[in-house]
């Protein structure tokens, strides 16, 4: 298996991409992405998704179904998130690599608490706890920008954990 990192291990290796990526996830104060899965005949799966981002993780709420099936079989990921007008339309930012399961009660309530805080919602909509908590472990990242800026320059930039010092 390809070494992976979480999104906290991402941040202290390349806080630019972290803070990039964070900004485009959470365009619009919730986290907008496009998660890719492998069905189980190997074609692609994408399926819009709301990723929660802390300090120390990137995590998803998942429903039992294709989506959860493909990455119970195949836990490979890739996650895609881009801005939409212009003048950053080509503004973009990539993960890939593997999920894990997480069944930490702790940290279940503490993301049901953001995710329901993050949508300005009081409880929880009936089914709400049948979704599955993942972990998104990070094995690339690639940022797009229209224009440099924090330092970061126009055009792709990549970052993988093989890569990365280890510590």
């Amino acid at each position: 298996m390809a070494r992976t990192l979480t999104w906290g291990e991402l941040s202290v290796q390349r806080p630019d991409l972290a803070r990039a990526g964070r900004r485009l996830l959470y365009e619009f104060d919730v986290g907008l992405g496009f998660l890719a899965t492998v069905r189980h005949d190997g074609g692609p799966r994408v399926h819009p998704i709301c990723p929660l981002l802390t300090d120390d993780g990137l995590y998803g709420l998942i429903l039992p179904g294709p989506k959860l099936g493909d990455l119970r079989r195949d836990p490979r990921f890739a996650l895609h998130s881009e801005t939409c007008p212009p003048p950053r339309q080509d503004d973009g930012f990539y993960l890939t690599g593997v999920v894990r399961e997480q069944d930490d009660a702790e940290l279940r309530r503490r993301l049901d608490a953001q995710f329901l805080a993050e949508r300005q919602l009081s409880e929880p909509w009936p089914g709400f706890d049948q979704q599955v908590l993942v972990e998104f472990l990070i094995e690339r990242c690639l940022l797009t920008l229209t224009e440099g800026r924090d330092g970061l320059p126009s055009g792709h930039t990549v970052w993988t954990a093989a890569a990365a010092p280890t510590s």
